[in-house]
């Protein structure tokens, strides 16, 4: 079983860095994270009218993407089990005149029944989940039969040249950026340490068959494996 690091020691560097995170993130991926989850949700296949779920939602850029797919007609749900995350997300909806709902709940232990959604989500916070099999395995189950979960996350890259200039990006650049911004660089030393050692490609894939909550599983990969999308289509 593959562990992840502890849900309180998460919880509290997510608080540090609320007031800033998305300032951070924005200039950390030179804007490109927004066209991430757009593609994110292109790929879910998401129509007018579904109901969503994404989890470890943040401040809610995710969840709101979702929103403009699904329409009025439809109905998205976010939730995050950092308080001080999730506080930034309705007053965002609000101004962009989204309406989604904003809940606190922790993706290992979702409180919706079974088959209750058409997509679960989750971007950049699976691999900070103490258990992310269990994870999966939750998001799978509150998903209809042939519903996607979709996850967006970072990873390591195979690519020698391109590995190297991301490598000194994250290790030397990301940490300064985060932290001149939000006041936090050790948080950002933190959550950089890991997704260096967090499974991509084809051993992320092998962690989503592993649950066997899936009828098929892939990915695609992100300005050469900046970030990685998988799908899995639920059993």
């Amino acid at each position: 079983m593959m562990q992840g690091p502890r849900p309180e020691e998460i919880k509290s560097i997510f608080t540090s860095v609320a007031a800033g995170y998305d300032r951070a993130n924005d200039a950390m991926t030179f804007g490109m994270a927004r066209s991430w989850r757009r593609k994110t949700v292109a790929w879910s296949g998401a129509q007018r009218g579904d109901h969503v779920l994404d989890c470890a939602t943040g401040t809610g850029d995710l969840a709101l993407e979702f929103k403009r797919a699904v329409g009025p007609q439809g109905h998205v749900t976010g939730t995050d089990f950092c308080e001080s995350m999730l506080d930034k997300a309705p007053p965002k909806a609000k101004a962009l005149g989204l309406n989604v709902d904003f809940s606190l709940a922790d993706v290992t232990q979702l409180p919706f029944s079974d088959n209750q959604f058409d997509i679960a989500s989750i971007a950049y916070g699976i691999r900070n989940v103490s258990d992310p099999a269990k994870a999966l395995r939750e998001m799978a189950r509150v998903v209809k039969p042939g519903g996607r979960v979709m996850i967006l996350e970072t990873g390591d890259t195979p690519s020698t040249g391109l590995k190297l200039a991301m490598q000194f990006y994250i290790r030397q650049v990301v940490p300064r950026l985060g932290g001149w911004i939000t006041g936090q660089r050790g948080a950002y030393e933190y959550l950089n340490r890991s997704s260096r050692g967090f499974p991509s490609r084809e051993r992320f894939v092998d962690l989503m068959n592993s649950t066997h909550a899936f009828k098929t599983c892939e990915y695609r990969t992100l300005m050469g494996g900046a970030s990685f999308i998988y799908r899995g289509v639920v059993a």
